[in-house]
């Protein structure tokens, strides 16, 4: 039976860089890792093997470096734009292309009460994440995100009324340590887009706005402090419309200590990587 191609696209995964920026009294460092896929008229690179029109990743992989030298972009963001807009031009056999970076976090060191100006510690497990893509028409869209910011309660957190049965054998608390890493992304509107955004210093507001969520609600269930999270997300900002999240709830277990006369002392708690309860949502303007 004869067969038909129905899409098709390639890329380069996983180029690493780190980049440095010098300034007079201090140096920036970014971590990014970064992807490129490529929409096109690639088809008789499948169909007859010809290569004509592909892109080698070693050029793909070598661009990223490049562009990123010659980039005064101080955001994932407006970096990947710079790269798509590089690699457009250049190729009209290129339809669109998507440019994927997760950012690894630094901070500086701190050195007789003052941030050094160039020592620099890795911060957290947390990233920064961006999706962007573009076609020759100019068309933009933008999702700016975070992953692994692992956050932790140990008030207002509780777990009842949920359904049981012949194989629960958790109890019911109202009393819990709430850990969970979350993961968040926001895509922006079109009219945010065109006139420009300051995209550090949203993911910056919107991280702050959830984690003060999550630290001061009352929560009855992981769903209801995503659903709070999102909704104040929203809330603070008019530049997107939607948020996605994901919330595994990391299980940790209070050791009952009362049954050896142990009272009113440290609670101890056993953290364990299973079983994890995943919750993840679409939180969308009314």
């Amino acid at each position: 039976m004869p067969a038909k191609l129905s899409t098709n696209r390639y890329g380069k995964s996983r180029v690493r860089l780190m980049r440095v920026t010098k300034h007079d009294a201090h140096h920036d460092v970014d971590e990014w890792t970064v992807q490129i896929l490529l929409t096109g008229d690639f088809d008789t690179a499948h169909t007859e093997g010809d290569n004509s029109k592909i892109l080698a990743t070693d050029t793909m992989k070598n661009t990223v470096y490049f562009v990123a030298h010659q980039s005064t972009a101080t955001s994932m963001e407006a970096y990947a734009l710079d790269l798509i807009d590089y690699i457009l031009p250049r190729n009209p056999q290129v339809a669109s292309a998507e440019v994927v970076i997760e950012s690894t976090l630094w901070k500086r060191l701190t050195i007789d009460g003052a941030p050094f100006p160039t020592g620099f510690m890795r911060g957290s497990d947390e990233r920064q994440t961006t999706r962007i893509s573009k076609n020759k028409s100019g068309e933009t869209s933008i999702t700016s995100g975070l992953d692994r910011l692992t956050i932790m309660k140990t008030a207002q957190s509780a777990f009842t009324g949920y359904i049981k049965e012949s194989l629960t054998t958790l109890p019911e608390t109202t009393d819990r340590l709430f850990a969970t890493a979350l993961k968040a992304e926001w895509p922006y509107t079109a009219a945010a887009i065109a006139a420009g955004i300051d995209f550090n210093k949203v993911r910056a507001h919107l991280r702050d706005v959830m984690i003060s969520t999550f630290a001061k609600h009352d929560s009855l269930s992981v769903q209801q402090t995503l659903y709070a999270m999102g909704e104040a997300a929203l809330a603070h900002t008019d530049i997107i419309g939607e948020i996605y999240m994901l919330m595994p709830n990391k299980h940790n277990l209070l050791v009952d200590l009362a049954r050896f006369g142990q009272t009113n002392a440290n609670h101890i708690f056993v953290p364990t990587d299973e079983p994890h309860g995943t919750i993840e949502a679409t939180i969308t303007r009314a």
